[in-house]
């Protein structure tokens, strides 16, 4: 279906598609704000699969992080839930901050290591003006020279030289209590969820590798598990959170999830063969990794981590927000045989053969984006893009600081990306139906529209499916995003690829699907297939469709969206198809050009880029996986 949009005629549509969707009355995929109570409890009693798609942040770091303080974030969990809900707040820089429509969840992931040593700081606390590096941070941070106590802090930090114990427990248990206080005090099951969470923050050699907790519990059986850390008794190894999680559930019965940091910043160590003691992988470790960690981080604030150029040169969208300069201190430069293990497509590929090796598929993982804001305000929209952090949020002068620079590169804020956003399909807005939805892996990540995209597979699929109830259709007679084609009887496997357009974004320039597998020598592929896409362009000579256009006035950021579609729809089935292969599909929506948030910080603040600075981006969303494997 193309269509060319206009806001009433987008909401026409969309109407028509959600009742397509439930066959009901209830409003698939509209926020919580725009659903009553009574309408929510009826899609949750009658419905067996989801029919609402919530979109949240995974990852946010309020005042409690150690590096959010230290960067000037002075605004703590009580405006974080604000904000998300809807509320306008002031920023730690003193604006005026409001969404445009409020979040359904949230996810407070503040650090593990030095949760609440900022906070110690710049109060002045006894135990750490004892020693002579608490004095001096102290005192900077008194004479507004937090930025200097900052760095010098990581720098100590990073090198396991910080004369003081920055995971004091006294310090760790206030901090958590606060943390689960907060979450439970703004819970409120089926209008707004909010997660109980840490950041577990492991740094090999300046290398991230990061961890995202969320637990499924309240805090009857949360408040008790201190996060887990790297320093002062803890471990920057993955198995050993793992087993910390697992300590966990055995004391409690309760349950709890890993999501990895966007892995563009680990120097290739985030997706490898080997664990981080050196040896190769085990049955032992795939299982582990294939248990705790269900999800993956798609896309942030720092870069996007779907494709890369080098890895996929037929793929014209993968040179997209690409950050490949180093590690997360900038200590090592990129290379290119580093790439392989920090991107999701190239991850999902070495998942294959690592499953024909040892028969579990460790990097078997499902997309969700997130902001890894360190500013309180979970915002993934150019037009109220906060930054990174409390320190470059708007101003005309933003965009030429540095982010992170050493001697041998550098990343400046304008390289930053207003991305990204979780969006999950639940029964309901609850901890226990959201979280469950990950852990099946029935998510997707945007770069921050809030596009709605449907995705199933299975070896039956018509037009006729699509012409009715198709959402019923594809869970009936297949698997939804995240899930695994069944036996197919040497069919050919078909799917059911569907994509709604954000009414405050660009309308849809195509849909496409990229299949990975392996072939019967090992070597792993990959193809980018458009599958319906906006106007009348047709498949050129190159087996590719023609570009969109651009039809962003940089003068003052508005957009036509007359070339692109409000909703694109099909049935596609696999023209390649090889019933002995392994192999995985997943969507990839990509939006025509809008505004990025440096064309709305020129036009704003009348900032003077320089030249090298993009201005339009296309927004874009990626779906989990849906998997074969052969008899």
């Amino acid at each position: 279906m193309i269509i060319k949009m206009n806001k009433i005629y987008y909401y026409f549509v969309l109407f028509g598609t959600l009742m397509a969707c439930s066959g009901s009355d209830s409003k698939d995929g509209a926020t919580q704000e725009e659903q009553s109570d009574s309408v929510q409890t009826t899609t949750a009693a009658t419905s067996t699969y989801p029919t609402n798609v919530y979109f949240g942040d995974t990852h946010l770091h309020t005042e409690l992080s150690m590096d959010a303080g230290a960067f000037g974030n002075r605004i703590g969990l009580d405006e974080a839930y604000k904000f998300a809900k809807g509320e306008a707040v002031t920023s730690s820089s003193g604006l005026t901050a409001k969404l445009s429509r409020p979040l359904d969840f949230l996810v407070v992931a503040d650090h593990s290591d030095g949760m609440g040593l900022f906070q110690a700081l710049f109060n002045k606390e006894e135990w750490v003006l004892q020693y002579p590096q608490g004095k001096r941070w102290s005192k900077l941070i008194e004479d507004g020279e937090g930025a200097v106590a900052a760095l010098e802090l990581i720098k100590h930090f990073s090198q396991g030289t910080l004369e003081m114990n920055p995971n004091d427990p006294k310090l760790m248990r206030s901090v958590w209590d606060m943390t689960v206080d907060a979450a439970e005090k703004y819970n409120d099951p089926g209008k707004f969820t909010a997660f109980i969470g840490y950041e577990w923050t492991s740094l090999i050699a300046g290398n991230n590798l990061h961890r995202v907790v969320i637990y499924r519990d309240n805090e009857e059986k949360a408040r008790g598990h201190i996060p887990y850390t790297m320093g002062n008794g803890g471990s920057a190894d993955p198995e050993d959170l793992w087993t910390n999680l697992e300590q966990y559930e055995a004391n409690t019965n309760g349950q709890v999830l890993a999501i990895p940091h966007n892995g563009n910043l680990s120097n290739g160590i985030m997706f490898m063969e080997t664990a981080v003691d050196g040896r190769e992988f085990d049955k032992a470790y795939v299982d582990r990794r294939a248990q705790w960690e269900p999800l993956y981080e798609i896309t942030q604030i720092k870069g996007d981590g779907e494709a890369h150029p080098f890895l996929s040169p037929n793929d014209e969208f993968a040179d997209f927000e690409n950050w490949d300069k180093g590690n997360l201190d900038l200590s090592a430069a990129k290379t290119e045989a580093m790439l392989e293990g920090e991107y999701g497509r190239s991850a999902l590929k070495l998942g294959l053969k690592l499953k024909s090796k040892l028969g579990t598929n460790p990097y078997k993982f499902g997309f969700i984006g997130s902001t890894d804001s360190h500013t309180t305000l979970a915002t993934a929209d150019d037009n109220l893009f906060f930054g990174k952090a409390s320190n470059v949020e708007p101003s005309k002068e933003r965009w030429k600081h540095p982010f992170i620079t050493s001697d041998k590169a550098s990343i400046m804020t304008w390289e930053t990306v207003a991305s990204g956003y979780a969006a999950v399909w639940a029964t309901e807005n609850t901890r226990e139906a959201i979280w469950d939805a990950m852990n099946r892996k029935e998510t997707y990540g945007t770069t921050g529209s809030r596009m709605q995209v449907r995705f199933f597979g299975g070896w039956s699929f018509s037009d006729e499916d699509l012409a009715g109830d198709w959402v019923k259709s594809g869970y009936d007679k297949g698997v939804p995003m995240g899930g695994d084609l069944k036996e197919g009887l040497d069919k050919t496997p078909s799917f059911i690829v569907h994509a709604l357009m954000d009414p405050e974004y660009g309308s849809l320039d195509r849909v496409q699907v990229i299949k990975g597998w392996m072939e019967a020598d090992g070597t792993l592929q990959e193809k980018v297939y458009d599958v319906v896409w906006s106007g009348d362009r047709a498949i050129d000579a190159n087996g590719k469709v023609p570009s969109v256009g651009n039809s962003v006035n940089l003068e003052d950021g508005s957009w036509d969206n007359s070339i692109g579609a409000t909703e694109l729809s099909k049935v596609w089935v696999d023209p390649d198809f090889d019933p002995a292969l392994e192999a995985f599909y997943y969507v990839r929506v990509i939006e025509i050009p809008t505004p990025r948030w440096t064309l709305y910080d020129k036009l704003q603040y009348g900032a003077e880029l320089s030249e090298e600075v993009p201005l339009t981006m296309t927004q874009r969303g990626y779906t989990s996986p849906i998997w074969y494997s052969p008899k």
